[in-house]
């Protein structure tokens, strides 16, 4: 393995893990990084002077020109848009173990769905410094604006994240129980046994992008997210349907097939009283190629 081979893969994890909060999309985060490979392939890596910045700003601008597009198909998006889910393999999404503050650690939906709100530019200024600790000069140059206009990005960005404080993470074997005691519910058709397991303001989401049937909105409150899941619950299933757990994103979850097919995945996201505050569900097709049913 040469040394430009050495450099880039020394970098990967960092790369995926920038590529995949800009896009929301496991796929278009590998193939982002994939176009970086080639870019990075072309170049004398001994002439580099900053091979973290030169491959940051790289996928920065590769991500920005993906986003252009993206925008344009999320305003036709049908129902709910939830990211690809990250099923059983988040590590890979991590960035280097130096970069280990909340923010650099955090693949939650909730997180990524504030930055959905984001102008791409400002998401580009605020994740470059806020979690991937850029300087402000390295980020002038990979968004080609002066270093005051990303400082004016990243301080809006930052205004508008107001992220909430986070739950603490729930212990695996406390998640699986809580996974285990909502399928039980589910199965059983028991929607008081199912608000027991949910918070008062829970909150369901699902994403079908049009591909195939899901919830086209939001729904709260406890009761109703019950109902909801029951009425899906009680509905004729195929003989061999199984549901599995799994971490997503860092959550509790599951992920249900039939007949070896993906059926959906499901993330559970708690508060601090290890109550289900939301569930988020990806039923697009699209979304769980990569998958393991």
């Amino acid at each position: 393995m040469n040394d430009s081979v050495l450099h880039f893969e020394s970098h990967r994890r960092r790369l995926l893990a920038l590529a995949y909060r800009m896009l929301g999309s496991r796929a278009d985060a590998e193939d982002t990084v994939q176009d970086a490979w080639l870019r990075w392939s072309d170049v004398d890596c001994d002439e580099v002077d900053n091979p973290t910045a030169f491959l940051s700003r790289t996928v920065t601008r590769l991500c920005l020109d993906r986003l252009k597009s993206a925008q344009t198909k999320r305003e036709v998006y049908v129902g709910t848009w939830l990211p690809e889910p990250l099923v059983d393999d988040d590590a890979l999404f991590q960035p280097d173990p130096l970069t280990m503050h909340e923010l650099a650690c955090d693949l939650s939906f909730a997180f990524l769905l504030t930055l959905e709100r984001l102008s791409p530019l400002e998401r580009a200024a605020f994740l470059l410094h806020d979690v991937f600790d850029m300087g402000y000069s390295e980020i002038a140059e990979a968004l080609e604006r002066s270093e005051a206009a990303c400082r004016q990005l990243a301080a809006r960005a930052r205004r508008n994240v107001k992220r909430p404080h986070a739950a603490p993470p729930v212990p695996r074997e406390s998640g699986e129980r809580l996974a285990a005691a909502f399928v039980k519910a589910a199965r059983d058709g028991d929607v008081a046994a199912l608000a027991k397991v949910l918070a008062d303001d829970a909150v369901f989401l699902s994403d079908g992008g049009g591909r195939v049937a899901a919830v086209p909105y939001p729904i709260s409150g406890r009761d109703a997210v019950a109902k909801v899941i029951i009425g899906f619950a009680t509905k004729p299933v195929p003989e061999a349907l199984h549901v599995r757990p799994a971490r997503i994103n860092g959550l509790a979850g599951l992920v249900v097939s039939a007949n070896g097919h993906l059926i959906q995945t499901l993330a559970f996201e708690t508060d601090g009283d290890g109550l289900i505050k939301t569930v988020y569900v990806t039923r697009n097709p699209d979304k769980l190629q990569r998958v393991t049913p």
